[in-house]
């Protein structure tokens, strides 16, 4: 009986071993972007391929009849003075944070995290990026700052990273006001937990009320060699607010799972959502915030004579009030804020009665399987994990929608970069508030949405899980415009690592 249960069990096991081998991936020494399926999404492309398209683009990213064009052709203004100009050294430092501790780190400018950017809309940015000994290289990602293809950071996609001792520049106009953040595209899961990253902050042109006390929220965790999470900041950070000052506070989540923030002793606004301003927003009260990994949330009130606590977890959060002291207000425990039915519609070129040019569904769930030699547990797109994802090809002008189905155990917060999402229905019920624009949206398990784009910027750009381990394991594909190709190439043979 024990030998025939023994041999049941090596059965299974050889079984499953050959089970997980099946779908074991791996990524070659070499691999171009633009190798792969093409998922053409109901549409049609020209009878030249993706590689030979003949509908190019120019500098300005509109098609011209002309041949296929490099994704190192779609730059931003190659001349003209910058009206801000910046340089961002990656370099190894020790660094004292809050505890007394010292830490090692990797650090822009030595700070972390990065210095804040703030620029004004409309503004001719140049960041020029010295990599000074992060041995692996490094990039620098515009997250949700929707800047011309070759701009976008993305080592093995729009450049090669940049080695220690080189140098790389960008510049790009700030077309969209708001916030916004960078960080490393170069290997990226490990880059942004060691301290590569930063705050973009873009001054809408039309100018802020006067008065308004800005003030940006992250409240970012520094993972140690040993893998355990330091919080690098004060765990409760004190403020001198005068009454009736009015109040911004931009809320970023730079780690990898959704954060929760509860705003108590006032009534609040959520003004913008991933940068984009949310139309005729109302008062909230006892409700909190659940912000996606990667994404943003602006909330303005007006300072009461009373204090105010933003919470970041049990353990931390920004006190404000007339001279920094005062009795802490109860935290809000109350339901969480939907963006669904917040604010009030407003046209868009985009509504669930358009009829779209191309459209995609994407299946995100989870299964045991090797990826690049190590067993783990993966978080699929479609059954595959990257390089097996699909190649999702547009052309420009198309008017795309895409279906999110979430059947996995965990959320997964998707990322495209250089467009902005209309979130159109979440579980079959659409959206009946201000427009909802997102660059990241985070999709619970169990949750459904339908959201859609214009594609109007030419080139070729990642579409990713901003939980930056998923990615790590293969959770992105990438979007395409036909005509576009890219001469990069990641694999353990090239210097590019962009996960």
């Amino acid at each position: 009986m024990r030998a025939s249960v023994v041999a049941l069990i090596a059965v299974m096991v050889v079984s499953n071993w050959f089970l997980w081998s099946s779908h074991a991936s791996k990524i070659p020494d070499r691999m171009s972007m633009m190798v792969g399926t093409m998922d053409m999404g109901g549409g049609k492309l020209s009878d030249t391929s993706m590689m030979m398209g003949h509908s190019g683009m120019n500098h300005a990213g509109s098609t011209t009849g002309m041949e296929a064009v490099s994704v190192t052709k779609l730059t931003g203004p190659q001349t003209g003075q910058p009206d801000q100009r910046f340089q961002l050294v990656a370099e190894k430092q020790k660094v004292k944070i809050a505890s007394g501790d010292v830490i090692d780190a990797w650090t822009f400018n030595g700070q972390l995290p990065g210095p804040e950017l703030r620029v004004k809309q409309g503004d001719l940015v140049e960041v020029k990026l010295i990599n000074k000994d992060i041995e692996e290289g490094v990039t620098i990602h515009w997250h949700g700052q929707d800047v011309p293809n070759a701009e976008d950071g993305v080592s093995g996609v729009t450049q090669d990273a940049v080695m220690p001792g080189e140098t790389f520049t960008y510049r790009f106009i700030a077309e969209q006001s708001g916030s916004y953040w960078y960080h490393s595209h170069q290997q990226s899961s490990e880059q942004v937990k060691k301290g590569l990253f930063g705050t973009l902050i873009v001054e809408p042109d039309a100018g802020r009320p006067a008065g308004e006390q800005d003030i940006t929220v992250m409240d970012p965790t520094y993972v140690t060699e040993s893998g355990s999470e330091v919080n690098f900041l004060n765990p409760i950070e004190r403020r001198t607010v005068a009454p009736g000052t009015p109040v911004r506070m931009r809320l970023f989540n730079t780690g990898n799972w959704p954060k929760i923030f509860a705003l108590s002793g006032v009534a609040y606004k959520v003004d913008a959502i991933d940068g984009t301003e949310v139309n005729a927003p109302t008062n909230l009260e006892h409700v909190r915030l659940e912000v996606a990994a990667g994404g943003r949330y602006d909330v303005t009130f007006m300072m009461p004579d009373t204090p105010v606590f933003l919470s970041t977890d049990p353990s931390s959060g920004m006190f404000l009030s007339a001279n920094g002291q005062g009795e802490m207000p109860r935290i809000v425990d109350g339901p969480f804020f939907d963006p669904l039915s917040y604010g009030s519609p407003k046209a868009t070129n985009i509504s669930t009665n358009t009829t779209f040019d191309r459209s995609y569904v994407m299946v995100f769930d989870n299964r045991l399987g090797f990826y690049d030699g190590k067993f783990e547990r993966l978080f699929t797109i479609n059954g595959n994990v990257f390089p097996d994802t699909p190649m999702l090809m547009v052309k420009e002008g198309d008017l795309v929608k895409t279906t999110f189905v979430n059947r996995s155990l965990v959320p997964h917060p998707m990322h495209l970069h250089g467009h902005h999402m209309l979130v159109l229905s979440r579980n079959g019920r659409p959206t009946t508030g201000s427009p909802w624009w997102v660059d990241t949206l985070n999709v619970d398990p169990g949750e459904s949405y339908e959201v859609a784009f214009v594609a109007d910027n030419p080139g070729v750009w990642m579409d990713h899980c901003h939980n930056l381990e998923h990615a790590a394991i293969g959770m992105t594909l990438h979007l395409a415009y036909e005509g576009v190709t890219s001469p990069f190439e990641i694999g353990r043979a090239s210097q590019n690592k962009p996960e």
